[in-house]
């Protein structure tokens, strides 16, 4: 077999360079080495033919060997992660984001995600992309950019928009505690009751996504504020802003006191929250004194109403309590209620230890188990309460406020992919541009998260090692993109 090196010129100036396997007369294979533009990429494309038919091996280019060809100096200039932020900029294009007409803003929001970092270590991540970073006080800039000109309300209102709340909605909501490593209190900073269990001053962050957990709004309040205070004013910032009238919002019995429930009824608000058991709802024991058992079948469902005095109104209403039993929730019930039966048994025989427990009663200084309360406690397990003003069927109630849950994941997501926590900010002003950003890039998470199945700390982890490298070979440089495995190109396909 025959091999040689072919040259074609083409119409528009360029230069085909192959190489030709014949038998005989017969053409059995062609090579392309490449096409030249001028004459330097002529010389380096006939460099590279001229090794492959020395040594054909794919890759095993001599002139990559050095010494070989001494007038042509090849060079690694730099490699970045060019997919990873094109991918997460798509994202953030899809979401509208790009609306909000800030490069800084962006690629703060894409950083946080790729290394949740401090606002100054993000031009050294901005640089490892192969981007061109902004300065130190090109971010701050941007940070006072976000409160004065109201981005958190922008991007809520994108988001509104993208979930598609239309003539109803469904909303959930909670809180969560974020602390600071301080000393000293100040107006926002201050100190209350923790979801970490810590002393220290923190701040209050409610969060309202949709029923899939996507998040619509975000708002702070300062760390001593009751939770029960902060759902009104969030909600009702949220009708003024997206104009639904019908909207549902579904919290847990933390969230909405009595006067709370109130106030939403009176604003035209649906609800759905869960009820505390002070005793076993009458209902259920109507039903085991009519079977003659105290056992319930799992997921069995009791649809009751109940009068509430409106304090605002001072008239009577009328709402539904609506009770479910569980199984796999009344072992985790009896389980715990075991574990607080045998702490106060260990309590009655230490007379050291004077702090009460649920199930010890003090009765004329002396203590005994409450053996009445412990029957109550294990009659009711098992059973969760709903109290709404929705006219729906029990099972969407009980799958509407389940949901929870996605607020919860939202957090966690916030809290450890995000690192949501403003360590390195001191103001006001920067707390809330900081929970702007981690805001946005939890949308985009979120999005990418769902669509994918897989965490984003996962997928970063995947798209990061995937990086573009430049080479310079003489005086020109060519820019060789990675290889994309099936599985990456898979997870690329569910973004589109």
């Amino acid at each position: 077999m025959g091999r040689y090196i072919h040259q074609s010129k083409l119409n528009n100036g360029t230069t085909k360079v192959r190489i030709i396997s014949k038998e005989g007369r017969k053409v059995v294979k062609v090579k392309h080495i490449g096409t030249a533009h001028n004459e330097e990429e002529l010389k380096t494309l006939m460099f590279l033919a001229q090794d492959s038919l020395e040594d054909p091996r794919q890759g095993k280019f001599k002139i990559f060997e050095p010494g070989k060809y001494l007038q042509t100096k090849i060079m690694h200039k730099k490699s970045y992660s060019k997919l990873l932020f094109y991918t997460l900029g798509k994202v953030y294009d899809k979401l509208e984001l790009s609306k909000i007409l800030d490069k800084t803003f962006r690629e703060l929001v894409i950083t946080r995600i790729i290394e949740p970092t401090s606002k100054l270590d993000s031009i050294r991540v901005l640089k490892e992309l192969g981007l061109k970073s902004p300065s130190n006080t090109t971010i701050h800039r941007c940070l006072k950019r976000i409160v004065t000109l109201s981005y958190s309300k922008k991007v809520a209102g994108i988001f509104i928009k993208y979930a598609k709340l239309n003539k109803a909605a469904l909303l959930l909501y909670d809180v969560t505690t974020l602390y600071f490593e301080i000393e000293k209190e100040d107006e926002y900073r201050k100190r209350g009751l923790s979801k970490e269990r810590r002393l220290e001053p923190q701040i209050i962050v409610g969060l309202l996504v949709n029923e899939k957990g996507f998040p619509l709004a975000i708002s702070s309040f300062e760390g001593n504020q009751a939770e029960t205070k902060t759902i009104i004013p969030v909600l009702k910032e949220f009708k003024r802003n997206c104009g639904i009238k019908n909207i549902t919002v579904v919290s847990d019995a933390a969230m909405l006191s009595a006067e709370n429930l109130d106030i939403l009824e009176e604003d035209g608000f649906k609800f759905i929250v869960g009820s505390r058991l002070a005793k076993t709802p009458y209902a259920i024991k109507e039903y085991r004194k009519a079977k003659e058992s105290e056992k319930l079948p799992d997921g069995q469902i009791f649809d009751t109403t109940k009068e509430f005095i409106n304090k605002i109104t001072r008239k009577i209403a009328i709402r539904r309590v609506i009770y479910q039993y569980k199984q796999q929730r009344a072992k985790l019930d009896l389980l715990n209620i075991h574990k607080q039966i045998k702490k106060a048994q260990m309590q009655l025989s230490d007379n050291s230890m004077i702090k009460k427990s649920r199930f010890l009663k003090i009765v004329r200084s002396h203590k005994e188990i409450n053996q009445k309360l412990i029957k109550e406690a294990k009659l009711k397990a098992g059973i969760k309460g709903y109290v709404t003003n929705l006219d729906l069927d029990e099972e969407e109630i009980i799958k509407a406020y389940h949901n929870l849950f996605q607020v919860e994941k939202s957090f966690r997501m916030a809290k450890s992919d995000l690192k949501a926590r403003p360590i390195f900010h001191q103001t006001r002003h920067s707390i809330e541009a900081h929970l702007t950003i981690c805001f946005t890039a939890l949308a985009i998470s979120r999005y990418i998260q769902d669509r994918t199945n897989t965490s984003i700390k996962k997928f970063v982890q995947r798209l990061k090692p995937l990086r573009t490298v430049v080479i310079s070979i003489g005086s020109k440089e060519y820019t060789a993109e990675p290889e994309i495995d099936q599985e990456i190109q898979r997870l690329l396909d569910l973004l589109n």
